[in-house]
């Protein structure tokens, strides 16, 4: 069974075709009209259309985004591409596309990915962590997606950071409204800050890792206070699910000290006298998203990777 993957992101929306194997058979990526609902619409309606015609026939599709689907109201909701919020995005891309469709949360899609063909392969639980412009994550057990009671599985960019330090009790605002949230000091942002509040200047957070691995001693101190509160909040995530292996995605999941050093220090966070918990990169990289959303549908056709609670 051949499936479709859309990826809608802010700024650009890749579709992929898969096979029953996971094999790609075409990739296309166009830029989002990301302050255009209709247009929005309208463009994973054209990518899927393009993605039909080389399959061949009318595929399943699934849909990574950032934000959920409200379980109140249908609409959506947490979405950064705020011309979402409150939207029927997915009754009306069915009613466009002539299809079912299943639309669910990109961070979400991520963890199905690495679970089902990736760095994960093979272990259960698994946690998938994004960490980049923003910070999100996922939960797959029995090789099906956590989606939760309310759909909010996985959020856990916007629960506070544990066993703060005194500098860090003040919190920072979050964009969510409330103040101290993980993602404003594990997002590439939040790196950025932590730097600069210690005396560095300039740069994004790549630049930060390329300062510290060229020993610039207040990047290496940012970046070690970063793994430190990264290891914080995995501890949380660890002492509620135990994941198996955490996989990690995101601009930020590129540097390589974090593979290092966030595992000696989650073992001092994390409630237990031992741990087994693997932390990886991700294997399908930026692929992993649009990869998990055609994941969403199984070999028959059917919804197969989902569980509400």
């Amino acid at each position: 069974m051949k499936r479709i993957g859309i990826d809608l992101g802010g700024t650009k929306t890749e579709g992929i075709l898969i096979d029953a194997r996971g094999r790609e058979l075409a990739r296309h990526r166009v830029p989002t009209p990301a302050r255009d609902y209709a247009a929005i619409v309208d463009t994973v309606a054209g990518l899927v259309a393009t993605l039909d015609a080389e399959a061949g026939m009318a595929c399943p599709v699934g849909i990574g985004m950032p934000g959920a689907i409200s379980t109140l109201t249908g609409g959506v909701k947490n979405a950064n591409t705020t011309v979402l919020i409150g939207k029927p995005f997915a009754g009306d891309l069915a009613a466009e596309l002539a299809r079912p469709v299943i639309v669910e949360n990109d961070a979400n899609c991520f963890a199905l990915s690495e679970a089902r063909d990736g760095a994960a392969a093979g272990a259960d639980p698994v946690f998938g962590v994004i960490i980049g412009t923003g910070t999100g994550g996922g939960i797959v057990v029995g090789g099906r997606v956590l989606r939760g009671a309310n759909a909010i599985g996985g959020e856990w960019g916007h629960n506070p950071l544990p066993w703060p330090a005194a500098d860090e009790l003040a919190g920072r605002p979050c964009y969510c409204g409330k103040s101290g949230c993980l993602e404003t000091f594990l997002s590439g942002a939040g790196l950025v800050r932590t730097y600069r509040d210690i005396g560095g200047t300039g740069c994004d957070a790549s630049e930060v890792a390329a300062r510290a691995a060229a020993a610039e001693a207040l990047a290496e101190e940012a970046l070690g206070r970063y793994a430190d509160q990264l290891a914080r909040g995995l501890a949380n995530v660890v002492n509620v699910i135990d994941p198996a292996v955490i996989v990690l995605g995101g601009g930020l999941s590129n540097i390589g000290a974090l593979y290092r050093d966030v595992p000696r220090l989650l073992r001092e966070y994390a409630f237990s006298d031992h741990l087994v918990t693997e932390i990886h990169p991700a294997r399908h990289g930026d692929s992993s998203g649009v990869r998990g959303a055609a994941w969403l549908w199984n070999a028959s056709g059917e919804p197969a990777s989902l569980a509400s609670c």
